[in-house]
């Protein structure tokens, strides 16, 4: 059975009702069959691609302490070492992840642990992959700690699409790997950032599965 994410439960219904509404009127005030046809073709193409945006499948997590797990199904397009200035201000190692608008968007814990920092930061749309989206976009930034990685940060950004990031993760809250940690509506992108000489275990370009695939160990 096809789950979907709460976030998405007023768009569907939103949608549903004005593909509904579409059809009707293309059925009853549009005497070119072919043109009525076309239109309602588009109405029901449209409620498709809202459904599988905010589709939720269930993810079996396997819990292990050391591990990180990937925050969300995409395509592995950044690994780096980098100087994170937000919060460490010093070197890390960053995985980004870019979801394509057919990918699952629900952002999930990459580790168990206490949030120790979540903070949202208003910006610009640009696409996701522009090297300046890290720091200029509409983002959230969080930082989950346990005793095996110590800090680690994620952060999503908004893409040229995405108008809203849906951060769950408050200062304090106490996190289990694999659960939902928020979404990213119509976009876009998810930055990870690790300690100096953790062992990633992805490669660029590879696709990664939220919830599911490690992408590193200590």
């Amino acid at each position: 059975m096809i789950r979907f994410h709460k976030e998405g439960y007023k768009i569907i219904v939103m949608t549903f009702l004005f593909s509904i509404t579409v059809i009707l009127l293309a059925d009853n005030f549009i005497d070119i069959l072919w043109l009525a046809k076309t239109i309602q073709i588009l109405a029901i193409a449209f409620l498709i691609i809202v459904l599988q945006f905010f589709r939720n499948p269930k993810r079996v997590t396997n819990i292990d302490d050391n591990v990180i797990i990937a925050p969300v199904d995409g395509k592995v397009v950044v690994i780096e070492e980098v100087e994170e200035p937000e919060y460490f201000k010093g070197k890390r190692i960053q995985i980004s992840i870019f979801m394509s608008p057919i990918n699952v968007h629900v952002t999930r814990y990459a580790m168990n642990g206490v949030v120790k920092y979540s903070k949202y930061h208003p910006g610009k749309y640009l696409v996701a992959w522009h090297p300046k989206a890290s720091t200029e976009n509409e983002r959230t930034t969080v930082v989950v700690e346990n005793k095996n990685f110590g800090e680690v940060l994620y952060r999503q950004i908004a893409g040229a699409l995405a108008k809203r990031i849906i951060n769950y993760a408050h200062e304090g809250d106490t996190v289990v790997q694999g659960t939902d940690a928020g979404f990213i509506k119509f976009g876009s992108r998810v930055d990870v950032y690790l300690p100096i000489g953790t062992n990633v275990k992805v490669s660029l370009g590879d696709k990664v599965k939220g919830g599911v695939q490690v992408i590193a160990e200590k």
